[in-house]
């Protein structure tokens, strides 16, 4: 028996049940890129890097807000409907989850762009900088 196998894998009823509701925490790059590219995306890319590796490289028309800069002053100025999609570094980074947590905590909609800019460039999209 493998490690992989070690654990048996969840029933077909429950692994729709997970797989079906990670939608709702997340999207990924490639979404996020073809929703930008339209110019009229339906959400506000959050960059949570902080300041000096956003100037250094971005995803185009994310917004720089570091994940300890996010309070409800900073948000005031969207509608409390507003989704926001968060990204930091990539997958070896938690600061996009700990950023989704803080918007949660101030009752946003949050989904989180999972690859962050390590997804982003594995694609072959380019970033923008200031």
């Amino acid at each position: 028996m493998s490690h992989v196998t070690a654990v048996p894998a969840a029933d077909s009823a429950a692994a729709l049940s997970h797989f079906e509701a990670s939608f709702r925490y997340e999207t990924d790059c490639w979404d996020v890129h073809d929703a930008m590219s339209g110019g009229q995306p339906d959400f506000v890319l959050l960059d949570v890097r902080g300041t000096e590796k956003y100037a250094a490289g971005h995803v185009p028309g994310a917004l720089d807000l570091a994940r300890r800069k996010i309070i409800g002053s900073k948000l005031a100025e969207f509608p409390a409907d507003t989704l926001f999609v968060v990204y930091c570094a990539g997958p070896h980074c938690n600061g996009a989850a700990r950023a989704a947590v803080r918007l949660a905590q101030l009752g946003r909609p949050v989904k989180l762009m999972t690859g962050g800019i390590t997804g982003w460039l594995d694609e072959g999209f380019v970033l923008a900088s200031v």
